[in-house]
């Protein structure tokens, strides 16, 4: 039986592009573990992927997983379908042009093939401690560069 794991992911940019930061939290029953990285010259949509991938990777075994995030771009990736069509279309938008982030949407798809996923769209910057959480997350890698 696979296990429930929630988890709450975002990332930040100080400048866009410029030096990135993404947090996550990762909670399994009463535990809750804490995972932050950096990048030097990055995107604000770059750290959330990097988030989402981290946490991911962060997991030893195959889990079922709740997955929380404040971007869209993530978010809406997955459950509209752009990535699907994406792939189908080689690594085309809509408007034919070439994909950005490709190669963090090829660590994602792999992902996903690990674990079973459903990803939430959470408002940011709002009530909501986890999301707010991450974010201090993300914000304190930048400043500490690591």
């Amino acid at each position: 039986m696979e296990k429930k794991i929630i988890i709450y992911t975002d990332g930040a940019c100080s400048g866009n592009p410029g030096p990135g930061g993404w947090g996550a939290l990762l909670m399994y029953g009463p535990s809750v573990r804490e995972i932050s990285g950096y990048s030097p010259a990055t995107t604000n949509n770059r750290m959330e992927l990097s988030a989402a991938i981290e946490a991911l990777k962060a997991l030893k075994e195959p889990c079922k997983v709740d997955l929380y995030s404040d971007s869209s771009y993530l978010v809406n990736a997955i459950n509209e379908g752009w990535l699907k069509r994406w792939t189908a279309n080689n690594w085309k938008t809509a408007t034919k042009k070439s994909v950005e982030n490709i190669d963090l949407w090829q660590k994602i798809l792999k992902l996903l093939t690990l674990h079973t996923i459903n990803f939430h769209k959470v408002k940011g910057h709002s009530d909501n401690p986890y999301n707010n959480r991450c974010d201090t997350l993300a914000r304190e890698a930048i400043k500490r560069k690591s």
